[in-house]
Order: structure tokens, then sequence, then C-alpha cells
């Protein structure tokens, strides 16, 4: 009797470190906020110091090579996020039911997902990299540096979708840092 005691007091402890319930509102904005926007900050950062880089070093033409394939990779963040914000959305509610099976369930098959989905965007986008140049509106000028360029960015697609997709996950778990 003493067992179920422990595993039941043990198991409400569990369910108490998740402060999403409990902590008041502005306090939560406030720590969960400023790590998103210290995160979008830097990407925004990492974005312009890439292209002044590749300004300087490749020029005019690295900087169109960039720009025609980044559709790629605004497409692929948007199914990152529709995965993971509704992963997320899941994970609140079995968060908010106490039932932690399904929530595990919910972001297990999430990652499965969005990680067979990165590896059909890393196929296709070197099967078709040609007709998706195309489609992108390459020039014949810079045709040779966005061919280049997308293909390094198709083999980052898959670390790119899963991470994207994690991060709504662990903002819904309670984890913004």
């Amino acid at each position: 009797m003493k067992q179920k005691e422990k595993s039941k007091i043990q198991e409400n402890e569990k369910i108490e470190e998740n402060i999403l319930g409990t902590e008041k509102i502005g306090k939560l904005l406030r720590k969960f906020s400023i790590p998103c926007i210290i995160s979008l900050l830097v990407s925004s950062l990492y974005n312009i110091v890439d292209q002044i880089f590749i300004g300087q070093g490749v020029g005019y033409l690295g900087n169109a090579a960039t720009n025609i394939v980044f559709p790629l990779t605004v497409i692929s963040m948007a199914f990152s996020f529709l995965i993971g914000d509704g992963a997320a959305a899941n994970l609140s509610l079995c968060l908010g039911k106490k039932d932690e099976e399904s929530a595990s369930k919910g972001v297990g098959n999430s990652i499965l997902v969005v990680s067979i989905l990165s590896i059909i965007f890393l196929a296709v986008s070197i099967i078709f990299q040609d007709s998706l140049l195309k489609l992108f509106g390459v020039t014949p000028e810079s045709y040779q540096y966005a061919k280049g360029y997308m293909f390094y960015i198709a083999l980052g697609l898959p670390f790119f979708m899963i991470t994207n997709a994690l991060n709504s996950i662990i903002r819904a778990d309670g984890s913004p840092k």
C-alpha cells in the first residue's frame, strides 16, 4: 500500500513540474518570449551576415542564387511548422488531460512524420533540381551558383525541418530554453 502512495505522490509532483498550468501569464510570456526573440534575432542576423559574405566573396550572382533557392527553405519551413504546431497543440491538450502516454505517442509520431517528409523533400529537391530552379526563376547567369547552393540546402533539409518542428513541441512542453 505504501508503494502505491509513493508512486501517486511522485506522479503528482511530476504533473506539477509543468509551469504552464500554474504560473502567472505575464511571467510565462516573459519566460517564453525572450528565448524566442533571441532566436529570431540570431536567425535574422545570420541571414544578413550570410548575404554580406556571399556578396563580398562570390558577388551578386551568389546573392541571386540564395534568393532563387529561398522558396525551397520557406516551403520546407511551412511544412515543419504545420507538423510541429499541430503536435504542440496535441501535446498541450494531452498534458492538460494528464495523459502523458498519448502526449508521448503524439510527439513521437510527429517526429517520425517530419523525418519522413524531410527525406522526401531532400529526394525531390535533388531529383527535380533543374525543374525547381526554373520554377523559382533561375537565370542562365545564376544557374551554376543556384544549382550548387540548392544541393547543399537540400542536404540540410532533414536537419532544418526536424529542428523547426521540434521548436514548437519544446515550447509546448514548458521548456523554452
